[in-house]
């Protein structure tokens, strides 16, 4: 039995942004028809720790059947060591065999998938003439959201806020953007708002969103409480394609993180005055 293995530069390489957003949106689809099986992650804190660990498996049924499993460790102290913050493996197994196919590098799967799967979800929601982007955080999710909603609508403009002045302004000069002094002027000015931040207190609050913008949340295990819940940002049940959309499968709301983050904290939703969660 051969065992493809692909480290952290192989899974850059091989998994362009722009065909991640198709295999993403392909991945969803199958989701909601009910051909994956997603149960939630199942997360292990340790008592006493700041880290974690997450294991998310997942089926596919059909005439090319298999498992797989991400394991994720979370180490918040990782940046300082110049490491990524998220580190593991995503394992794929024969679905009729079980034996091990693949090996990957999970800390570049989640960096492009995660991005891509909201990107997914701005094609779908945001409206067509979108002009200001604005990304909440500066670090490893903030830069690969820029990419993949620029993939998918046309900004003008970008604006970066980070709590540590010097990330924004380091993402802002690398990512053509410009950085801010404070989230609530990049949510104002925003048609499109991205979430990007591990933070465990909300960093969104609904005045300041405009109608119609949307939002992506790049959710984090860490981040208990949510990016924008308690602050009435996030009320109406999950639904596709805006006010006219459909309402997804129960399978597909409760999906979890393993397709995209979990679709009523992350992907996107639009704001009309009374905003709701996002359809994945």
């Amino acid at each position: 039995m051969s065992v493809l293995v692909l480290n952290q530069q192989d899974v850059e390489e091989l998994l362009d942004m722009e065909g991640c957003i198709e295999a993403m949106e392909g991945a969803l689809a199958a989701l909601a028809r009910g051909e994956v099986d997603m149960p939630l992650r199942t997360v292990f804190r340790p008592e006493g720790q700041d880290t974690l660990i997450g294991l998310m498996p997942a089926h596919r049924a059909g005439t090319s059947p298999l498992y797989s499993l991400k394991t994720v460790c979370v180490f918040p102290d990782n940046p300082k060591r110049g490491l990524d913050a998220h580190q593991g493996t995503v394992t794929l197994f024969d679905g009729e065999t079980g034996e091990v196919r693949a090996l990957m590098n999970a800390s570049a799967v989640t960096a492009i998938r995660t991005a891509a799967v909201s990107a997914v979800a701005t094609r779908l929601l945001a409206r067509e003439e979108v002009h200001t982007l604005a990304i909440l955080g500066a670090g490893v999710q903030a830069r690969s959201h820029l990419q993949a909603m620029r993939a998918v609508r046309g900004f003008e403009r970008v604006l970066v806020y980070s709590p540590t002045a010097e990330h924004a302004r380091a993402l802002a000069k690398e990512g053509g953007a410009d950085a801010v002094e404070s989230a609530e002027a990049a949510v104002r000015a925003a048609d499109v708002v991205v979430t990007a931040t591990s933070s465990a207190e909300p960093v969104l609050r609904r005045e300041w969103l405009r109608p119609g913008t949307q939002r992506a949340a790049a959710a984090d295990a860490r981040a208990r409480h949510g990016h924008d819940r308690g602050v009435g940002v996030l009320r109406r049940p999950a639904r596709v394609g805006g006010g006219g959309g459909r309402r997804l499968p129960a399978r597909a709301r409760r999906g979890g993180d393993r397709a995209g983050p979990h679709p009523r904290r992350a992907g996107g939703g639009r704001d009309r005055g009374e905003a709701r969660p996002p359809g994945r």
